[in-house]
């Protein structure tokens, strides 16, 4: 059965335990409406690797770029075992901006990422990914709740 709503999903992942549920969604709406699914990992190079940093910069970049290849790698297995077409995507920059932009740009029809859930102090502390998506993205955005919650 084939779906004219989602053609293309994008599932953004931090490499996460927290995100498995939210990467066991896409999969399935993926399934079952026929889509392809990009799964992307963003390397937060703004936030973790600052300007004045000289010395390990490049490795520090490298062990986050393999973070990264690992999180969407296991999308992409997840997907095949599915028969679901996946591919990948790693970006650099701010996590929230280039998962707006690259659904905006990309015609992607439904984005899927979890969240911790997170309230209060420790939300304003840490900020939220998944809220700054879901405040800013054009194209639809479907939040899960992973379990990890403290």
């Amino acid at each position: 059965m084939k779906s004219e709503l989602h053609r293309n999903i994008l599932i953004a992942t931090d490499g996460s335990d927290n995100t498995l549920k939210a990467i066991s969604c896409g999969i399935e709406l993926a399934k079952l409406s026929g889509a392809t699914v990009y799964a992307l990992y963003v390397v937060d190079t703004p936030s973790t690797i600052s300007e004045t940093w000289t010395l390990g910069k490049k490795m520090i970049y490298e062990v986050m770029r393999k973070d990264g290849e690992k999180a969407v790698s296991k999308i992409k297995k997840l997907g095949e075992a599915s028969r679901v077409e996946v591919k990948e995507v790693i970006l650099d920059g701010y996590p929230s901006s280039e998962i707006i932009d690259f659904a905006e740009n990309n015609n992607i029809d439904l984005i899927v990422m979890g969240t911790l859930g997170k309230t209060g102090l420790e939300k304003f502390l840490i900020g939220s990914v998944a809220e700054k998506v879901l405040r800013g993205s054009k194209v639809p955005v479907m939040v899960v709740r992973g379990g990890g919650q403290s």
